[in-house]
């Protein structure tokens, strides 16, 4: 019978990488100037989510159908690809060196991230990742904005996990997070790691 591997589950924004890529996202497709103006408008809906009224991912679809909603969604794509060679300059090196050594020893590694897969899925794939993220959803050709499905946050990334992982496969399970998002994700774990990679 062969030995079971262990299985490692990285969060990405905050946790792998210095800055939010959304947001970084957001600054690459319209400018600085374009997204702080923009958050100007939404003010409003930012102050509503930082008091609770608002959720999380009913704030990123605000913020999401705002920036780029009705887009085409190969445009949409490209630029994605291009942002994509930028997100190694994000990239913490200890994360990297984290996720290096779990391969080295045979353990799967997964990103389980919130933000939207387009990218995320791209720089996972530069370094033999596999990800789960969150979908956005496309409508007649075009980004409308929405979520497809749920935001992969919180006790979403569990369901996610479950879905596209058998967990009977692996002898333990290590998780690396650093926010709320990330506390279910971290209480599957036999070994979590909240804010820290040692």
């Amino acid at each position: 019978m062969p030995e079971l591997r262990g299985l490692a589950l990285f969060d990405f924004d905050g946790t792998m990488t210095t800055k939010d890529t959304l947001v970084e996202f957001l600054k690459f497709l319209k400018g600085s100037s374009g997204f702080y103006f923009g958050m100007v408008i939404l003010s409003p809906m930012i102050f509503l989510y930082k008091l609770g009224i608002i959720e999380n991912w009913r704030a990123k679809e605000i913020m999401m159908r705002f920036f780029f909603g009705n887009s085409s969604a190969s445009s949409f794509q490209d630029s994605c690809v291009h942002f994509s060679k930028n997100i190694e300059n994000l990239i913490k090196v200890e994360a990297l060196e984290k996720i290096t050594f779990h391969k080295s020893i045979g353990d799967e590694v997964f990103i389980v991230s919130a933000s939207p897969e387009n990218w995320v899925k791209l720089y996972g794939e530069s370094i033999s990742v596999k990800v789960i993220a969150t979908q956005l959803e496309v409508k007649d050709g075009k980004i409308s904005g929405k979520i497809s499905g749920k935001n992969c946050y919180g006790a979403e990334k569990v369901k996610r996990i479950r879905a596209s992982i058998n967990l009977k496969d692996f002898s333990t399970i290590y998780a690396y997070g650093d926010s709320r998002g990330d506390k279910e994700m971290l209480e599957l774990a036999e070994h979590p790691y909240y804010r820290r990679f040692y």
